[in-house]
């Protein structure tokens, strides 16, 4: 299975991702020129290298009308700002990132003596991009990835979604982000994504509303259900754009899989940190699982039905893939159990003795056996009664969603619901 894993030990940010996913494509020059001929208004996207703590990497420039916005203030460039729109009085937002990346801009409206700066609204946004010379898929991805923003800034500031506006210049940045890593996710074609946990960095961050603490309202709310972490770095290493990213394409967020590594792809940062400001993507196969385990096998007719169900629990929480009985007549004609315990090769010693110390059997069984499974992640779905974990299966040409038992469950007793009302939320 081609497999993409995303490493965000320094958060995210829409340039770095898609400078990372670049390095992995097989033509940069190529697909840099169709990115640039999209027909984003204005705007002209470059890469070039950067090193960050002895590590070479690809940086993306974003130019709208031939200047990098930011720049005057010794920053790379700014993401799209988006706010709730007040009329009748003037706004000033500096809001930067530890990337790098600056949100400083001023507008008014009605104002003698300033400039006047239009803004973009997501209804406006969807007319750019469906007008853009890209995929059908590429237009659909990009506009959901915008959905997610947009929502989570009207969550964060509690007004409707049409209330919600990019400033125009912040805003072409963010769409040749944005359209710039669905068009390469589009070429790269993976089969599954997956995500590391992600660093939001610490401390607080000022925008136009005040001081915001850090991960900020809109990021956090994009990434509910996600692993996040901070404290190591101070600032805001995950912006919207790139956090809106991650949740869309990500089919689940872990440790790297196992996988048979084909490419690395780096995505630099503007600045400079003790650790090195990038994101890693690795591009491999994923081998729909097939692995050797052991089976460990015994008779029991003298334990209570008590003491064999604490002995499975206790088996299961140790790390056994599974631990399972089953209704046998022994000599003499005693009902008994055959009990078995399922673990992985390198876990054998650990659990015999486990098996030993917690049942009555005075021998066991080992057989190896090579078991196929299909690749497992677990999603967040959500619903009007709160997030449920989605279990996703894929592999051998099939793929199998199951919601968790334990949320449904729970959603069911809290509002006076049966499981299959519950499953009509999920559909």
């Amino acid at each position: 299975m081609k497999t993409l894993y995303i490493e965000c030990n320094m958060g995210a940010a829409g340039d770095m991702l898609m400078a990372a996913l670049l390095e992995l494509h097989e033509d940069r020059s190529g697909f840099l020129r169709r990115l640039n001929d999209a027909g984003i208004p204005g705007v002209s996207i470059t890469a070039g290298p950067s090193l960050k703590c002895g590590i070479t990497g690809t940086h993306i420039t974003v130019s709208i009308n031939g200047q990098v916005e930011g720049a005057d203030q010794d920053q790379a460039h700014g993401h799209g700002h988006v706010h709730s729109h007040d009329h009748g009085h003037s706004h000033d937002h500096g809001h930067s990132h530890d990337h790098g990346h600056n949100h400083g801009h001023a507008h008014d409206h009605d104002h003698g003596g300033h400039q006047h700066h239009s803004h973009s609204s997501m209804q406006h946004i969807k007319h750019l991009i469906n007008g853009l010379k890209v995929s059908e898929k590429v237009k659909k991805d990009a506009l959901a990835v915008y959905r997610l923003i947009a929502e989570a800034e009207s969550h964060a500031h509690n007004v409707p979604v049409t209330d919600i506006h990019f400033h125009e210049v912040g805003a072409m940045d963010a769409v040749a982000d944005i359209i710039g890593v669905c068009m390469l996710m589009e070429d790269l074609a993976p089969e599954l994504v997956l995500a590391s946990p992600v660093h939001v960095g610490s401390g607080q961050v000022r925008c136009a509303h005040g001081i915001l603490p850090v991960p900020a309202p809109a990021t956090a709310h994009i990434l509910k259900g996600a692993p996040l972490y901070g404290g190591q770095v101070n600032g805001e290493l995950c912006t919207p754009t790139g956090a809106a990213l991650l949740k869309y394409f990500a089919a689940g967020f872990g440790d790297m899989p196992v996988m048979t590594l084909q490419k690395t792809g780096y995505g630099m940062g503007t600045k400079d940190f003790e650790r090195a400001n990038c994101i890693r993507a690795f591009l491999g196969h994923k081998g729909s699982g097939h692995e050797e385990i052991t089976e460990l096998i015994c008779n029991i007719d003298d334990m209570t039905p008590e003491a064999i169900a604490f002995a499975q629990q206790l088996l299961m929480e140790e790390g056994a893939l599974d631990v399972y009985t089953i209704p046998i007549g022994m000599k003499k004609g005693r009902p008994g159990i055959l009990f078995t315990c399922m673990c992985r090769q390198s876990q054998t010693e650990k659990f015999v003795s486990l098996i030993f110390k917690h049942t009555t059997t005075l021998g066991l069984r080992e057989t190896v056996s090579r078991r196929h499974s299909l690749e497992r992640v677990e999603q967040v779905m959500a619903t009007p009664y709160g997030p449920v974990r989605m279990k996703k299966a894929s592999g051998y040409g099939v793929t199998r969603v199951k919601a968790e038992y334990e949320d449904m469950a729970k959603i069911a007793r809290e509002n006076q619901l049966s499981l299959a009302e519950v499953s009509l939320l999920l559909k």
